[in-house]
């Protein structure tokens, strides 16, 4: 049986996603994290509003207000954590981490010959 609660956080939670993309004009592969976030989090503000029973606009017994405010912080800790971890560009390998020496260029010889064995400068 599903409950009305997490239908009503599915449609709240990409609703608010959607905006979220059609604000930023992008959002590229998080998306599926930020659909995720933002259900979990719209689930979440309900209980919230719940348990608090302040919340001034419902839909039945689900706190619509709640469920919004907390999907957002959760659409905000996503976005927060996209811009800390660097995105690798396409087709880019990763370096593997080595102790070995590579030279990249033959070692200098110096150009000047060496003076015969006993013969004076």
């Amino acid at each position: 049986m599903i409950i009305p609660a997490l239908v009503l956080s599915v449609i709240v939670g990409l609703f608010h996603v959607s905006a979220y993309v059609f604000i930023r004009g992008r959002a590229g592969a998080r998306v599926p994290l930020l659909i995720v976030a933002a259900i979990l989090g719209a689930w979440a503000g309900d209980t919230v509003g719940a348990r608090l029973a302040i919340d001034p606009i419902r839909i039945g017994e689900f706190n619509l207000l709640f469920a919004s405010v907390v999907a957002w912080l959760a659409i905000g800790l996503v976005a927060i954590v996209a811009v800390l971890v660097p995105e690798r560009a396409p087709g880019e390998r990763r370096e593997v981490v080595s102790t070995e020496v590579r030279r990249t260029t033959p070692p200098a010889t110096d150009s000047t010959p060496e003076p015969e064995p006993g013969a004076t400068p």
